[in-house]
């Protein structure tokens, strides 16, 4: 019945209009304290996992397996925990702006460089590198949010350089 009313009042065809992402925002509204929960919720579940790579690190032979897997999904969460308090298209809009589009397309390109180098190319040194690299490219990323501290930390490391 809902539907054979939204065709006939005309609602059907301007849903028709809307893209995607208006889609998933209109879908995904929650109230505040709902995403403050859904926020410490999955920050609390990334930085449990981080602690738990860092202490898998010390087991071994599966240790460093272990350790990036654990590691990634740590930094996955706490990435998308923050969706809950910008919403995800917010939050994708944000991550693309010409400010942050370098370090969102290092950080991610590190995550994913990470777990082939564990999984597919079976080279650890190389999968610790990227893990290292995810930590700077995430810390920059993170960086990029407070305004003008990228700035100075540049200008920071020009003025030791002289």
């Amino acid at each position: 019945m809902d539907k054979l009313k939204s065709v006939l009042s005309g609602e059907e065809s301007r849903r028709e209009d809307r893209n995607i992402l208006q889609s998933v925002n209109e879908a995904s509204t929650l109230g505040w304290g709902t995403r403050i929960k859904g926020f410490i919720a999955c920050f609390v579940v990334g930085a449990a996992c981080t602690v738990l790579g860092v202490c898998m690190l010390f087991l071994p032979k599966v240790g460093l397996t272990l350790f990036i897997v654990f590691y990634t999904f740590g930094n996955i969460c706490a990435l998308c925990s923050t969706m809950f308090l910008m919403g995800p298209v917010k939050q994708l809009k944000r991550m693309c702006d010409k400010t942050r589009a370098l370090a969102t397309t290092i950080m991610l390109t590190c995550l994913v460089l990470t777990l082939c180098a564990a999984f597919w190319w079976k080279n650890f040194g190389l999968a610790l590198l990227f893990c290292i690299l995810q930590i700077l490219s995430f810390s920059w990323y993170s960086l990029s949010y407070i305004p003008c501290v990228r700035e100075a930390i540049l200008k920071g490391v020009a003025l030791c350089m002289k």
